[in-house]
């Protein structure tokens, strides 16, 4: 891998990390679009490290006071009762469906799953369930002639039940094109949730996951055509261009649909198709190199 490929897959995975279009899809998209080597699951696991390090610095005064709570919630059963302590229990609730299966599933993950058909599947059909959680939602804010403002939940009405569903919703992100954020946001919606709750509990979701994914990955990123240097340099584009990503969807959500990225999951999808069904790109392009 050139120093090129690596800036602009760190710029990809900065862009597309938690906007709902799938990071892990658009390194493989263009990896395959430009001609180059697919730069595998483990580089993608390892340049995620750079976006959450994002996540960690944006939410800090979040994650400080959860963790600070969810600690001393271990010697003080009063603390128990407390809604940043449960939080911590949450997260930790909600993580372990991704742990088990992507331990479970790794060689797929890192074989059939990448299959280019898989990944314009993934994107229409998610698509449509996000499109179909954000019109719910637009329904209940807005109310109507015969409808009257429905109040949807926050995060402080979170259960261990909807915690668990959160974090099935995240493991479904180990097939490329399902997207983290829009499979975890797209069932926060599902579930009553707002926008601005089912977004940040998304982003609190993904930490243990991915930091711990790109532990794991650590071993493999020397491998074949992908060094240690273009990966280190890709992950610290995309914790740049990350954190501006974060910040500016969090503002957007708060105020608009999520219908342009419904628009563009299934557009994307369908051009995909059509490349792959035409022969211009081949299903596995690029996976000749591992």
């Amino acid at each position: 891998m050139s120093w090129f490929e690596s800036f602009v897959l760190g710029l990809v995975q900065g862009l597309t990390e938690f906007l709902p279009i799938s990071s892990s899809a658009h390194l493989r998209l263009t990896a395959a679009f430009a001609g180059w080597h697919d730069p595998g699951a483990a580089f993608t696991a390892i340049t995620q490290i750079g976006t959450e390090t994002a996540v960690l610095i944006y939410f800090r005064k979040d994650i400080a006071r959860i963790t600070t709570a969810w600690f001393r919630s271990l010697t003080d059963k009063a603390m128990r009762q407390d809604h940043d302590a449960q939080m911590g229990w949450l997260v930790i609730i909600g993580s372990i469906p991704i742990g088990v299966l992507g331990i479970t599933l790794k060689d797929q993950i890192e074989g059939p799953f990448r299959d280019l058909r898989l990944i314009a599947t993934t994107l229409i059909v998610m698509g449509i369930v996000l499109g179909v959680a954000d019109r719910l939602a637009a329904r209940d804010e807005a109310g109507g002639r015969h409808r009257a403002v429905r109040e949807r939940k926050s995060l402080k009405d979170l259960s261990v039940r909807d915690g668990l569903i959160y974090g099935f919703c995240q493991a479904m992100a180990l097939i490329p094109g399902v997207s983290r954020s829009g499979a975890t946001i797209s069932g926060g919606l599902l579930m009553g949730y707002t926008r601005e709750a089912a977004a940040r509990y998304s982003f609190l979701l993904a930490i243990p996951a991915v930091l711990a994914s790109g532990a794991y990955e650590l071993k493999d990123a020397g491998e074949g055509h992908v060094s240690w240097g273009p990966t280190i340099f890709a992950t610290i584009v995309a914790f740049a261009v990350g954190y501006a990503v974060i910040a500016w969807f969090m503002k957007f959500i708060t105020t608009k649909s999520f219908m342009p990225f419904v628009i563009y999951r299934i557009l994307l999808g369908i051009v995909l198709f059509i490349l792959v069904g035409t022969g211009v790109l081949s299903p596995h392009a690029g996976e000749s190199a591992h």
